[in-house]
This record gives structure tokens, sequence and C-alpha cells, in this order.
């Protein structure tokens, strides 16, 4: 084996990437959500994101990273690395970096990966808000995060069942996921649908309104996430080269388009353009571009951020047909939209213009090579929504038998905040004011 040869600029963009992917948590989601909700559950909505990012940093070091990116063969190699081969980071060397021919140190990417993992449970939140206990929260986030995300993340990134030389692979065409389509959003919308139908709705929904207490908090949740994103996906490449360019000017546009269709779809629906709906456009558009930010020219992303700015916007409403309560929609946005970017990638994956694939996949069927990738396509992501239903259906069943995931009535009528932190945002919601008027 060659020594390992460091390239310092490719680190460096690597340890940026992974300071604004963690940006991108805590505050940005933290916010996004916290504003959605309402102005009594705030802090608790901003807890669960900090308190996963505690959570899931902390196991990544110990056995996530192991999980997810080791190379043991133990058997089950196709499913999930050894937990123990570089648990605690013992073992860890930088010529056993998974960019090691970048010049990337391991650390460096057990750095970048971490807030992957981070992210991915604490998207789940919005499905759940206003409703869980937070103890079960927390047990919830170590357990899925160790039998859903790490085995899902080896599948796909590090040569197991759903990546290169994997089942898939070998018979059809390599799946492509290039930042995490199935790994990260497919993964946590179809999570969310899980503990949404397990907890059941809050009460009072849908007669009553639930609206968000703070747009301002949207939108700037939304802003940061945008610019975060750009970290997560050119930092995907794992490299400062010409697909990171491509994958940043592909989240860019995409992005932009998604956000303009949200807005027009709710234009001709509501009659009105909403700052929610600006601010639910972006994150849609980003999601969709996620797995396909370097495998598709700038025409492609064009159509996966229009597809998916209608679509998402669409999909919101389909919790009230169903009767499921997923609170923050991230069912209608990042399973729909993770779904829609992975699929369309069969229709619109080129090599062209400095497009990156890994060994194995081929051209979209409207890029001349057929059938075969959109195929492949399809079943990385319904293996992905079925793996993580299934897998969360079983996690929450456990749980809710053991001691109960859902509040009780009078907490979540009476202040999630206050009940369960002893705190609450705003000072008139900690304490009862009565106003006369004076005539």
């Amino acid at each position: 084996m060659a020594d390992f040869q460091l390239n310092s600029g490719n680190t460096a963009w690597m340890l940026t990437s992974a300071v604004i992917v963690l940006m991108m948590t805590v505050p940005a989601l933290a916010f996004f959500y916290g504003g959605m909700v309402r102005g009594r559950s705030v802090l608790n909505m901003l807890m669960m994101n900090y308190v996963a990012a505690g959570i899931v940093g902390f196991v990544w070091l110990l056995w996530g990273y192991s999980m997810s990116f080791g190379t043991d063969t133990t058997g089950i190699n196709q499913f999930f690395g050894n937990p123990f081969q570089f648990f605690g980071m013992n073992n860890l060397t930088d010529a056993a970096s998974p960019l090691a021919s970048g010049g990337v140190p391991a650390f460096a990417v057990v750095a970048f990966q971490a807030t992957f993992a981070v992210i991915t449970v604490a998207l789940i939140t919005g499905a759940i808000a206003d409703r869980m206990k937070f103890g079960a929260w927390i047990w919830f986030s170590v357990i899925w995060a160790t039998i859903v995300y790490f085995p899902m993340a080896h599948m796909v990134w590090a040569g197991g069942f759903l990546g290169v030389g994997g089942f898939i692979s070998q018979h059809i065409s390599t799946p492509i996921d290039f930042a995490g389509g199935t790994v990260v959003h497919i993964d946590a919308g179809a999570a969310g649908l899980a503990l949404a139908l397990l907890l059941g709705k809050r009460k009072g929904w849908p007669r009553e309104p639930m609206r968000p207490h703070n747009l301002p908090f949207v939108m700037l949740g939304a802003a940061l996430l945008w610019v975060g994103w750009f970290g997560f996906n050119a930092g995907s490449e794992g490299a400062a080269d010409a697909v990171a360019g491509r994958a940043w000017l592909n989240t860019f546009v995409a992005t932009c388009v998604a956000m303009l269709a949200w807005l027009a779809t709710e234009k001709v629906r509501d009659g009105h353009a909403t700052s929610l709906g600006a601010a639910s456009g972006i994150v849609a558009g980003l999601v969709a571009i996620t797995p396909a930010a370097a495998a598709v020219d700038t025409w492609g992303a064009i159509v996966i951020g229009a597809v998916a700015g209608v679509l998402c916007a669409v999909a919101i409403g389909i919790k009230y047909k169903f009767g499921f309560d997923d609170a923050l929609d991230v069912v209608g946005v990042h399973l729909v939209g993770g779904i829609t970017g992975t699929v369309l990638i069969g229709f619109l994956a080129t090599n062209n213009q400095g497009a990156w694939y890994p060994t194995g996949s081929k051209n979209g069927l409207f890029y001349g090579g057929g059938v075969t990738q959109l195929l492949a396509q399809v079943l990385v992501a319904a293996f992905a929504v079925v793996f993580s239903f299934v897998l969360t259906w079983v996690i929450g069943s456990i749980l809710k038998a053991a001691g109960g995931i859902r509040l009780s009535e009078d907490v979540e009528v009476g202040g999630i905040d206050l009940a369960v932190h002893g705190e609450s945002a705003y000072e008139t919601l900690g304490a009862t004011r009565v106003v006369t008027e004076v005539k």
C-alpha cells in the first residue's frame, strides 16, 4: 500500500463542508422546524434537534463510523461494517480513509460523515412534533441510527448491498446516490411516516388550526439550510474539483427553480404565494437534487427542481387525505422529494459536463442509456422506503411497549416546554395574564 499523501486543498474543503453541514442541523433545521410549531412547544423542538446532534455525534465516534465505513469482511458486510473495527476511532489510519486517493485524511472523513448522520436523525423530528416523549426520543435516536442509518450508509456508500459491487450493481446497474437521496432523505421520510402513524394525531388535529408561530424563524432556517447544503452536496465529492463545482451549481439552480415552482403552485391553488411556501420550496429543491447533484447537467437540475417544487407542494396535502399527522411535512418534502430526485436520475443522468458516476452506472433514459439505470433507481428507492419504514415501526413499537412514546394529553395541551423542560420561549406563555378593558 502506497504511503498516504496529504492534499491540503481537498482536506480544507472537506473540513469547511463539515462545519457548514453541521450548521444545517444546529441552528438551521432546529429553527426551521422550531418556527413551524406552536409557541408553547418551540423549545422542545429545538431541544430534540440539539440532543439528536449530541447523541448521534457521540455514538458515531464510538461505533457509527465503523458500522458505516468499516471494511472487515464479517459475513454480513453487504449490510453493515464491523462495529468494532474502528470503535472509538481506534486503529483508524489515513491509509484506511475512504478518500485516501484524494489526499483527505481519515479523521476529516469521519467529521464530514458525522454531520450527515446527525441531520438524518434530526429530520425525523418534524413528523413527530408536539407529541413524543423527550426520553423516548433520546432512546429512539440511538437505536434508529444504529439499526437503520449506519447500515443504510454502508449499503450505499461503502460497497454494500446497494452500492458499487452490490446485488443491484451486479445484476442491473449501480444505483446513483451522490449525497444522500436514499441514505438521508428517503430514510428519514419513511421513518417519519412510521413514527407519525405509531404516535397518532396531535390533539385537535386537523380540526384546530396549528399554524407556524414564527415565520421569520422558518425563513431564516431555510436560508441557513440552503447555505449549508452546498457543503452537503458539493462536499460529497471529497475534493475541490470540477465535480464539486458541478454539484454546487446544480444545487443552486435546482433550488431556485423548486422555490419558484412551489410558489407558482400555491398561487394557482390558493391564490397566495407565501413565505412558508418559499421556505418549503427551497428545502424541496435541496432534497430532490441531493442524490443527483453531480450526475445530471444544468437542464437536468432545472427539471428536477421544477418537478420537486410542484410534486412536494401537492404532496403535503396527502396527510389530510389519509389521516396521518405528519406535523411539519417530513413525508411530503423529504420522502416525496427524495424519491423524486432518486427516480429522476434514471431519466436524466449523463456523464457530460464533468458529471460523476460510480463504477457501473449508466446514462439515463433521456440520454441514451435505456431503462437500465431507471430500474436501478426505482429499486434502491423502494428498498430504502421498506427498510426504514419496517425497522422504524419495530423500534417504535418496542419503545411504546417498554415505557410509552406519547406525551400525556395534559402536557401536550398545557405546554410541552414548561412541563418537560421547565422553561418557556416567551414570557407571555410562562404565566397566565388577565387583561381587563377599562372604559
